[in-house]
């Protein structure tokens, strides 16, 4: 097997993408089976060393400059993806679930340093008074990921049709690992307990919620969390392996929603990672509010990380959104001042860190290491 390094992907890197198509203008909106730039070698270099299917975009100011769709949506059909096909963006989700916290807090709904009880009083009372939202966004409220144990101890909780009373009852009332703050736990109860409080305060499904205070302003028409959408022929399949082809089975619950639930398209997440960090979708408070790095030892913000990459010299903070689930893997860095935006969108079960490795590559970028 063919190990494609970071060190193979950095050679000529920079110089690479400021070739003759890397950063072409695109004067409008990528459509169906638009390609840009097909002969970047560092795509180019590293299809041939991993079994990648998915898509690539690179951008600026919000505009694509490179888009390449390789590989197939449905190998058995032989179908291939193309520049628009929706992928399961996994955690990319909680990034979106975040931005709409924080717009209700906008509209005084919520409140990002509140006990969580005062929005769910069913809540056990010795974490509901503790835990706050900023806790349960930054993945730090000690409240254990019992979703996980139980699931793993019984596969028929994870079919079961449950409400989001329900799968909160179930999964988020075991007593707390750590105080709230003081730790990261990357557990999917924090954001089933976000669904409810969204649910709480604005009286509707947590999807309707999200479609009407974010994705619809945004204009997200291809963002979407049911499961008619992962079911959907348009939707790239997600596989194991792909010689021979291999599938892996993605079912969604309405409860996983904010935490991982949501498909979407390469030319939606660069919609939005431009709206929402360089337009002003979300007042200047509450963007500081989410690149303020909650959890210093995984540059964790809220809903996502902040990453310092180094570019031809120069330290830029980039917001770093990425996703893993039954074999699909995303990627969504985009630098702060709306300089250079990366998507990478795959359905062939690469690992996350190949993935991460991949998109510096095409920016040019080294990692910054921490402080």
């Amino acid at each position: 097997m063919t190990y494609w390094t970071r060190r193979h992907f950095m050679l000529g890197g920079a110089a690479a993408l400021l070739g003759k198509h890397a950063f072409a203008d695109c004067s409008s909106g990528i459509g169906s089976s638009d390609v840009i730039g097909a002969d970047n070698p560092i795509v180019d270099a590293f299809v041939k060393a991993q079994p990648f299917y998915g898509v690539v975009m690179l951008g600026k100011h919000g505009r694509p400059t490179y888009v390449r769709a390789i590989g197939m949506a449905n190998i058995e059909a032989q179908k291939p993806l193309r520049a628009d096909t929706p992928f399961a963006i996994a955690s990319i989700s909680k990034w979106l679930t975040s931005v709409t916290v924080l717009r209700l807090i906008e509209m005084g709904k919520l409140d990002l340093d509140a006990p969580i009880n005062r929005y769910l009083p069913a809540h056990r009372a010795d974490t509901g008074s503790k835990v706050t939202l900023r806790h349960l966004l930054s993945n730090s409220s000690g409240i254990p990921n019992q979703f996980s144990s139980m699931i793993k101890a019984d596969r028929s909780l994870f079919t079961a049709s449950m409400s989001t009373a329900q799968a909160m009852q179930q999964f988020c009332q075991g007593e707390s690992i750590f105080p709230p703050g003081s730790k990261f736990d990357y557990a999917l109860t924090n954001w089933i307990i976000v669904v409810g409080i969204v649910e709480a305060v604005t009286g509707q499904p947590f999807q309707q919620a999200m479609r009407n205070i974010t994705l619809d302003p945004l204009k997200l028409s291809a963002t979407r969390a049911d499961q008619a959408y992962a079911d959907d022929a348009a939707t790239a399949v997600p596989y194991a392996t792909i010689n021979p082809p291999a599938r892996k089975t993605d079912m969604r619950q309405p409860y996983l929603a904010a935490g991982g639930g949501y498909y979407s398209t390469a030319s939606d997440l660069m919609k939005a990672a431009q709206a929402i960090f360089n337009q002003g979708f979300i007042t200047p408070q509450s963007l500081t509010q989410l690149t303020h790095i909650e959890v210093d030892s995984e540059s964790y913000a809220l809903g996502g990380r902040v990453k310092n990459l180094q570019i031809a010299g120069q330290t830029h903070r980039f917001g770093w959104e990425t996703g893993r689930t039954t074999g699909y893997r995303s990627v969504l860095g985009h630098r702060l001042d709306g300089e250079d935006t990366v998507i990478l969108l795959n359905n062939t079960d690469l690992s996350q860190k190949t993935m991460d490795e991949f998109a510096y590559s095409l920016l040019g970028a080294s990692q910054v290491p921490a402080a």
